[in-house]
């Protein structure tokens, strides 16, 4: 991974120094005035955003001291009209009450003006817009347009909708107008059009009322303030888990990882084990070359039964066909999938670019490839993980061929890519593995054959620090 070999500051001070040079370098870079990003500031310093992020909590420097010294550019929403156009989002509460607003707020001669006056005379059976008032004959304003999300069916979902709801809009934009939310100057120039979510199953109409206001006031407030940064959306992009999807799509941002090979082909006695796995964000599981050729690629599916949440690589060992085999690992949920790197280049170019055009992990095994800087040397599409690997046959009780892991890194640096040891890994010899830089520690009879297998997962998970460390231990969430 990029920044391998950064050495971190040992005082606070040279650790601004870095920061700030670091900062006005990616400013200068744009040739634009503009303000520094945690991202870009990351990656002229060549570590890893989340590397910053902890390095700015032990040193505690607030990275916007720095921000405020670089220059800045006012951006408009409208470069064409120079009219206003913001949107805000917000959920609130739960159950059956539960308050989605989405939200559109900007100037009555832009285009939310525009879409605001087309709500109001383009009206559409079961979703017809109302104007939010306080009480009849009583509007806040800015106007405010509220439209329904849920069709409307019946007096029950008419009394909601023109009750509670239409009120709490109301009250959350009169609100924010004499809170100074909303510029004084804009009450009559701008218009908002909210969009409201009211389940057919609500009933508490105390409850529509306060979440509905709730939602309201955040999403305007997120509106006006450009919410969210770039930085709070890439920092939660891997972490999210999005509440009505009921699961969590891992990535592989963090290293490192502990990557368990389901070889045995016994789906019974696979599932067994997952069972006993000890929870921890630093574990992948591996769908073995054996389960899949017994059980084909499905098997992933079963698997997600007892690791639902669970970063799933399917090591297809690809020699040939490698588009196709992408595509049926894919369709059964793979997270990844692993081809051999005995394969001809133009098959694991295929094989790279269909993974990565479906958002999965290509992965390429170098079992038995005699010089592994060639081979990468030879691809178009370079992979997202590189396996160093030696076969069963070949393992010898201890890893050879470390010094590999850093000559790669040092003839890619430009490629953003994680490394993997595979074969006879053990605890003694993964800490060394970890220790010359590798991201991804693969084993598997050491776990699957224990007759202990959360105590021999643990003698992973506790050789180091990071290891021992989960992703988000230490998050709080805010909002």
């Amino acid at each position: 991974m990029s920044g391998a070999d950064v050495k971190k500051p040992e005082t606070r001070e040279e650790f601004i120094k870095m920061l700030t040079e670091a900062a006005k370098k990616e400013v200068d870079s744009k040739n634009k005035p503009t303000k520094p990003t945690i991202v870009g500031t990351a990656k002229e310093i060549d570590i890893h955003r989340d590397t910053l992020y902890t390095w700015l909590k032990e040193f505690n420097v607030d990275f916007k001291e720095i921000v405020e010294c670089m220059p800045t550019v006012v951006v408009v929403a409208d470069e064409n009209s120079g009219s206003t156009y913001l949107i805000g989002e917000s959920l609130v509460g739960e159950g059956n009450e539960v308050a989605h607003i989405d939200l559109m707020i900007g100037d009555k001669n832009g285009p939310v003006g525009q879409a605001f006056a087309n709500g109001m005379t383009s009206l559409s059976a079961g979703h017809t817009p109302l104007l939010a008032v306080i009480r009849p004959n009583l509007p806040p304003k800015p106007h405010t347009l509220i439209v329904p999300k849920v069709t409307i069916k019946n007096m029950e979902d008419i009394g909601k909708i023109f009750g509670p709801a239409q009120a709490a809009v109301a009250k959350a934009i009169a609100d924010s107008a004499e809170e100074g939310i909303i510029p004084a100057d804009k009450l009559d120039e701008w218009v908002i059009i909210c969009s409201v979510f009211i389940h057919p199953q609500a009933s508490d109409y105390r409850r529509i009322y306060q979440y509905n206001y709730g939602a309201t006031k955040m999403a305007l407030q997120r509106a006006l303030k450009k919410y969210p940064s770039l930085e709070k959306i890439i920092y939660e992009k891997d972490r999210a888990k999005h509440p009505i999807m009921g699961f969590k799509v891992p990535r592989l941002w963090r290293p490192p990882y502990l990557q368990i090979s389901m070889d045995a082909p016994e789906l019974e006695k696979t599932k067994k084990i997952l069972a006993q796995l000890p929870g921890s964000d630093r574990i992948i599981i591996e769908a073995g070359t054996p389960l899949i050729k017994r059980y084909g690629t499905r098997v992933i599916n079963d698997l997600r039964q007892v690791a639902k949440d669970s970063f799933i690589v399917a090591d297809l060992k690809t020699l040939d066909v490698g588009k196709v085999e992408v595509d049926i690992a894919y369709e059964d949920t793979a997270d990844a999938v692993v081809a051999a790197g005995l394969a001809p280049p133009e098959t694991l170019d295929a094989f790279v670019h269909e993974a990565k055009r479906l958002g999965i992990y290509a992965v390429i095994d170098m079992l038995n490839v005699e010089d592994v800087l060639e081979k990468l040397k030879s691809l178009k599409e370079f992979p997202d993980v590189v396996i160093l690997h030696r076969g069963i046959d070949q393992e010898s009780g201890r890893t050879c061929g470390l010094e590999r892991i850093q000559m790669i890194r040092q003839a890619f640096p430009n490629k953003k890519f994680l490394i993997a040891v595979a074969g006879g890994i053990v605890p003694e010899t993964a800490k060394e593995a970890l220790e010359k830089g590798a991201d991804i520690l693969i084993v598997g009879r050491y776990v699957t054959q224990s007759k202990d297998i959360e105590r021999a997962v643990r003698d992973f998970l506790e050789l180091t620090p990071s290891m021992r460390e989960d992703i988000d231990l230490f998050r709080v969430h805010t909002e």
